[in-house]
């Protein structure tokens, strides 16, 4: 346990430090800097810290838990996932970040949807600052709420005492370096995921065809091995993949690289990375329960297995990944609601454009702050959820809300300010609606929330004035868009 403890302290000490000397570097920088990197993200780091900050403690935890608990049926959560990314880099990956830069070079979600119609209204701004702070605050409480877990089950701290330590070193990397420490560590943290998930399901198979399985096939529920076994499984698992296309933090690492080329080498890299993440997630349920028999906690077969498998040492680098998992995907959320209060509420709204550029670093920097806070709470509140629950409702928000209008944005001409508002209001009240008066139907809320705010959005662009001449021009000029 204390070598274990040594491994933590040194490894949030790490991703502290990445934090101080982003901000060393970085003194002086503006508000591109701060929140985008200046636009000067490499393929390898763009492409791991996009898929760290989507891969969050769920596919450590969460995951395995589903597959531990319920069955094979349970991976079209991962193969929807699949599908989806693959999708997001090859398509929508290289619009936007064209479409970013012919756009008055936005460096937020919502100021592109706005400057994408050359609209001087805020209300396309507000709207989706909210929705971000909402839902990036559950979003984040999830990753919180893992590291309490990871620390309770390993050294037997308190959980809530846990959580505010860990929140601590996330707010101290995120508050200081901005968006250059959070890509670095979260290329950091995807290798050492990769690592973690590669390693114990291999060990752990070995042992059990070495004939050290507390639990044999036949002793497994029945239905366990039926990927078919459920339809709404099958539906709601692929509808998991809607969400890469309205996943802020996820996207505006397409907005961050560098140049086309490097993103061609992003897509490759971040895809293979994802596969590989998620098909060993799936095997370390199924795996796990094999080899663990049944455990009282399901959200913790991995933690136990890993536990199980290795000397302390290794153990702690391992169970370290989960740390990892949870912090690249905390920071990344607080990023986003940061940039978007800064960019899209703070300077246009509150200020009137009055705000200078370290006017502007300070105000994302409390938010970040007290989005933390909030979060901490939520997570350490006991009728909080599972891991997996909190990033389900988040997702599904994100998903249904703005991937409809982004996707619309970047492929239809005829799109419109006013059909982008109608999507993402609509997608978003149906995707909440359906969870609190539909949710015992067992079909994903993302996917009526995003069918509803796709029509919303096409007929609210049908039935307003079309897009000016210099709306059209915009569009013709990002497709055209040469590095």
């Amino acid at each position: 346990m204390n070598v274990e403890i040594i491994v933590f302290v040194v490894y949030l000490l790490f991703m502290l430090g990445i934090g101080v000397f982003f901000f060393i570097r970085s003194k002086g920088g503006s508000d591109k800097t701060y929140f985008l990197g200046g636009r000067q993200m490499g393929p390898w780091v763009s492409a791991l810290s996009a898929g760290a900050s989507d891969m969050s403690a769920w596919v450590l935890m969460g995951l395995p838990a589903s597959i531990y608990a319920a069955g094979i049926g349970q991976a079209w959560i991962a193969i929807g996932l699949g599908i989806g990314y693959t999708i997001s880099w090859l398509v929508e990956a290289p619009r936007l970040r064209r479409f970013t830069i012919a756009a008055d070079d936005s460096i937020t979600v919502p100021q592109y949807l706005t400057n994408r119609f050359l609209s001087k209204s805020k209300a396309l701004q507000i709207i989706c600052a909210v929705i971000f702070l909402v839902a990036y605050t559950v979003y984040a409480a999830s990753s919180i709420k893992a590291c309490g877990t990871l620390f309770n089950t390993v050294i037997g701290m308190d959980p809530t005492l846990a959580m505010y330590l860990a929140a601590l070193i996330i707010i101290g990397y995120t508050f200081l370096g901005g968006f250059s420490a959070v890509c670095w560590t979260d290329f950091f943290q995807g290798m050492l995921m990769l690592a973690a998930l590669l390693v114990a399901p291999i060990f752990a198979l070995a042992l059990i065809q070495g004939g050290q399985a507390a639990t044999t096939m036949a002793e497994l529920p029945e239905g366990y091995w039926n990927l078919f076994s459920n339809w709404k499984d099958v539906v709601s698992g692929l509808g998991w993949g809607l969400g890469y296309f309205g996943m802020p933090h996820i996207i505006v690492r397409f907005m961050s690289v560098r140049s086309d080329k490097d993103l061609r080498k992003s897509a490759k890299i971040g895809i293979s990375w994802t596969v590989l993440i998620l098909i060993f997630s799936v095997a370390s349920g199924c795996i796990g329960h094999l080899l663990m028999g049944d455990l009282a906690d399901s959200s913790t077969v991995f933690i136990q297995m890993v536990r199980f498998l290795f000397p302390a040492l290794i153990s702690g680098i391992l169970l370290s990944a989960i740390l990892a998992a949870a912090m690249s995907t905390a920071d990344s959320q607080l990023l986003a609601s940061a940039s978007a209060f800064a960019s899209d509420v703070y300077k246009p709204v509150i200020r009137k454009g009055k705000a200078s550029e370290k006017e502007m670093l300070w105000a994302g920097r409390v938010v970040v702050l007290i989005i933390a806070i909030i979060a901490v709470l939520i997570a350490s509140n006991p009728n909080s959820g599972t891991i997996m629950g909190l990033v389900e409702n988040a997702w599904g928000v994100f998903g249904a809300a703005f991937g409809p209008a982004i996707m619309l944005s970047l492929f239809w001409k005829r799109f419109t300010f006013e059909g982008a508002v109608a999507g993402i209001v609509v997608g978003a009240v149906v995707d909440i609606a359906w969870l609190a008066f539909l949710g015992s139907t067992g079909i994903y809320e993302i996917i009526p929330g995003f069918i509803c705010g796709l029509i919303a959005a096409v007929i609210a662009s049908k039935c307003s004035k079309a897009p000016s001449a210099e709306v059209e021009a915009l569009f013709d000029k990002a497709v055209n868009l040469k590095d």
